[in-house]
């Protein structure tokens, strides 16, 4: 699709993205919108000829996308009557060619200046909370996404100077709202001067828009495309009560017959031997505050495995953690028990299946951090104060108060190995019985021979197991039966004063 550039239409990517994805798009395929910030404050962003701020929107732009993927850029300041914002710029389905997208993105930036209010000489100004509300609920129609935000971090609607409830508004936004599942902001020095303004340094927010969105955010970051363009880590905005703390095993002391292994993606693996009866594990762990940039200033934990059905405590050396800065890690000591009457025994089908391999038990540990303060990290702050100053908007990485307790979870796979000795067993028990089925069958299907006398007269019958023969006298009466079974013959059926019987 071509640049939109209409300007009365207020963001006409609205429609444009909304029927992108009422389209049909591949189930693979994430949809983004990436605002881009053209008020007054952005002046020196624009004016600057050493300025990277198109650039950076660039290289973002190609790194966030990949081909298949629905996408609308659009500047952004607040709207008023005769001005619209946010104001597509850009929307289409990337294809696979990245030098053409690369050539869109940078066509449709290159004439992008700092916007002036309608019939006036007065620069734009700013609200964040108007572009992501209608990033959300209009251009992606209420359906996953990423948003992204480009912004001098500066939210001043009709020049309010009440900036600090501005920044509140923005604030519950972001942690109040059920649309945005996470949050993640990227502060970026970027010192730029222009005529009017100067700024040290620039905010790169994303917004995972529902449970979608969130896995494609995880995906993103996992790929490593985003940290080839900004290399600073990410500060988390939301959530805070879900994967806080990372559990790194240290140092394992296992008991007889366990030993303990890291898998992949992070997953503690448990090997015991059938023969083990108390299998336990006294295990130090690292236990490191992965959520940059807070430092948990205190938290009581408590540690729990979930295995085969059954939930049992872990005990902790020490129930309590304090000051510890975001990347930083204390050692923790525990012991884990292992759910001995929940593994199958050696005879049961289970083991017998598992013979010679393992049989897996998967599960998982689970880590609460209870009663938990959290606080901006000092270096955090000093960094925004550097790169921001005077600027209240860093009060949204305050954690919201009902925040006080999260969750860490740590998978775990036990893996127990039998021997095959019950499986041979088995084998030869079903072997043997074979052999002795078969031997039955066929002495029950061979031909067999009875003697009879018959009023003095010696007869020979031949017959077979499970058959019963009528016998009659020289006179054509029936006298009498003969049953046959594998153990031998026997007369039935006989008539009274009848002259019969067996032999000669």
């Amino acid at each position: 699709m071509k640049a939109l550039t209409a300007p009365a239409a207020r963001f006409a990517a609205h429609a444009a993205l909304a029927a992108l994805l009422c389209a049909g798009a591949p189930a693979f395929a994430a949809s983004h919108v990436f605002l881009v910030q053209n008020s007054g404050w952005m002046e020196p962003f624009y004016t600057d000829p050493a300025s990277q701020y198109k650039p950076l929107v660039t290289e973002l732009v190609m790194a966030a996308t990949q081909p298949g993927d629905l996408m609308v850029l659009a500047s952004f300041n607040q709207g008023l009557p005769g001005a619209p914002s946010p104001k597509a710029m850009l929307s289409l389905k990337v294809n696979a060619d990245p030098v053409s997208v690369r050539t869109q993105v940078g066509s449709a930036l290159a004439g992008l200046q700092t916007a002036n209010k309608p019939a006036s000489a007065a620069l734009a100004d700013t609200d964040l909370g108007e572009a992501v509300n209608a990033a959300i609920h209009q251009a992606l129609a209420g359906k996953p996404g990423l948003v992204w935000l480009f912004t001098n971090n500066r939210n001043s609607p009709n020049n309010d100077q009440a900036t600090a409830q501005r920044n509140r508004e923005f604030y519950a936004l972001i942690h109040q709202g059920g649309t945005i599942s996470r949050a993640l902001a990227f502060p970026l020095k970027m010192p730029v001067q222009g005529a009017h303004y100067r700024a040290n340094g620039l905010m790169v927010y994303v917004f995972a828009v529902g449970d979608g969105g969130a896995r494609e955010l995880d995906r993103l970051l996992a790929s490593g495309r985003v940290q080839r363009v900004i290399t600073e880590p990410p500060a988390r905005l939301k959530p805070l009560d879900r994967d806080t703390v990372r559990l790194v095993p240290r140092r394992v002391d296992a008991a007889p017959g366990v030993s303990f292994s890291m898998g992949p993606g992070g997953m503690l693996r448990a090997d015991v031997e059938q023969s083990a009866r108390t299998p336990a594990a006294k295990i130090g762990w690292n236990l490191e505050n992965t959520m940059y940039p807070y430092t948990i200033v205190s938290a009581r934990i408590e540690a729990r495995s979930n295995l085969a059905g059954q939930n049992l405590p872990i005990a902790l050396a020490s129930d309590t953690i304090k000051a510890l800065a975001p990347g930083q890690s204390v050692p923790l000591q525990s012991r884990m028990q292992l759910p001995v009457a929940q593994l199958p025994g050696k005879w049961s089908a289970k083991a017998i299946g598992s013979a010679g391999s393992a049989y897996v038990l998967p599960g998982r540990i689970e880590l609460q951090l209870l009663e938990q303060r959290l606080e901006l990290s000092q270096a955090f702050r000093q960094r925004m104060a550097a790169l921001f100053p005077g600027d209240p908007l860093p009060e949204i990485f305050t954690p919201p108060a009902r925040i006080y307790g999260s969750t860490a979870l740590l998978p775990i796979e036990v893996r127990v190995h039998y021997g095959i000795g019950p499986l041979v067993t088995l084998i030869g028990v079903g072997l043997a019985a074979a052999a002795a089925l078969g031997g039955a069958v066929l002495a029950y299907g061979r031909p067999r021979r009875a003697w009879l006398t018959v009023e003095d007269e010696l007869r020979t019958v031949h017959t077979r197991a499970g058959l019963t023969q009528a016998i009659f006298d020289k006179g054509g009466n029936k006298v009498a039966q003969l049953k046959t079974t594998m153990f031998g013959h026997r007369l039935i059926d006989l008539r009274e004063g009848a002259q019969v019987r067996l032999g000669r």
